[in-house]
């Protein structure tokens, strides 16, 4: 099992969603950095779970004990360990399961990879839980970054068949990253966010679940950053972005309308501006050319499944047994994932975008 992510900053994550604890291991964290406690939890607490009736009913404080590479209020340079302990555990709610494939889970596959010595309460090291310790290390990232005047923010680009507005230039500056994220449904035209809300208590109701899309930006990256092919800034943020839990799709700037362009259209003209910054007239290409970041904001929208624990009867396996069975989940569950999960995207991202700016120093 790989789960240490990285290049000269590596992230260890650890522990099982029902365990007595969750966390990670930091390293590569420069020496002397004074840790903001209250802005990590800031951020932890917009993916706690148990906050509203939009979100699971399961309630952890998600609160974080650092072990190492902490001293005085600075970091050490040695390697930095957190540790969340799980408090809110009901593990009873799989005993009757556990020989269930569950459709949407990694029962079935993670039985036949692991031998069925995986732990399956709560989809043990597959569940979500563990992006947990993944907001801390990229919020220990993002007060890194902000110190290099860099910046990430995300809203809600849509939920089901509700679109909000994409990013506009006038939108992506830490100002408005900091509006959204004091929003429990983050979205630039706020007009959509009774719609989106009855929208998930509706389908709530109906013991079903919702997916949708979040985009996000980064601004205030420097012209030079990434290299090509395979150490590209898309392939450094796919490959950490698509190790979250629920991601299915994945696309840059225009993304897939950009094969709709003619190359006059797709193409993003660069010009001066009146203090000689360097500027394109558009940003099709997501402020990356070649895989090195060209100053422009870096724009991407993530694709998320919806949850795939729903109290609605589905047809599945008895893996043990080998048979076809009917079956309910019983529990506690999130009806939408995608509230939760724009500060685990933060996140990675600015995990990943450190790890280059560490790596171009090297």
């Amino acid at each position: 099992m790989s789960a240490t992510w990285g290049n000269k900053l590596k992230i260890t994550i650890f522990g099982e969603s029902h365990g007595s604890c969750i966390g990670a291991t930091i390293d590569g964290i420069e020496p002397g950095i004074k840790i903001d406690m209250d802005l990590i939890e800031k951020e932890m607490s917009r993916r706690a779970p148990g906050r509203d009736n939009l979100s699971t009913q399961r309630k952890e404080a998600d609160k974080a004990e650092i072990i190492s590479g902490f001293f005085n209020g600075y970091t050490t340079g040695a390697p930095l360990t957190v540790l969340i302990h799980n408090t809110d555990i009901r593990s009873k709610d799989y005993s009757d399961i556990k020989s269930i494939a569950r459709p949407g889970h990694a029962d079935y596959s993670a039985n036949k990879k692991y031998n069925g010595f995986n732990d399956y309460r709560g989809s043990g090291h597959f569940s979500g839980r563990i992006t947990a310790p993944l907001v801390f290390a990229g919020a220990l990232a993002k007060q890194i970054l902000k110190e290099k005047y860099i910046y990430i923010g995300s809203h809600i680009k849509s939920i089901g068949h509700i679109e909000d507005m994409k990013f506009s230039e006038n939108d992506m500056n830490r100002y408005t990253f900091a509006r959204l994220n004091e929003q429990r449904i983050p979205l630039i035209n706020e007009y959509l966010r009774q719609d989106m809300e009855s929208l998930i208590l509706e389908i709530k109701d109906n013991g079903d679940s919702l997916g949708g899309v979040v985009e996000c930006a980064i601004v205030g990256m420097d012209a030079g950053i990434g290299s090509p092919f395979f150490e590209s800034v898309e392939s450094v943020l796919s490959s950490i972005i698509f190790s979250v839990p629920a991601v299915k799709g994945l696309e840059f700037g225009a993304g897939f309308d950009i094969c709709k362009m003619k190359g006059s259209q797709a193409n993003d003209q660069f010009y001066y501006d009146e203090d000689s910054n360097l500027k394109t007239r558009t940003n099709h290409n997501g402020g990356i050319n070649g895989g090195i970041t060209n100053s422009m904001p870096i724009i991407f929208r993530v694709a998320i499944k919806p949850t795939s624990s729903i109290a609605k009867m589905q047809t599945s396996i008895n893996m043990y047994k080998k048979e076809n069975i009917d079956f309910k989940i019983d529990g506690r569950h999130d009806p939408i994932i995608v509230l939760r999960v724009l500060p685990v995207i933060e996140a990675v991202s600015a995990i990943a975008v450190l790890d280059m700016i560490y790596s171009e120093n090297y």
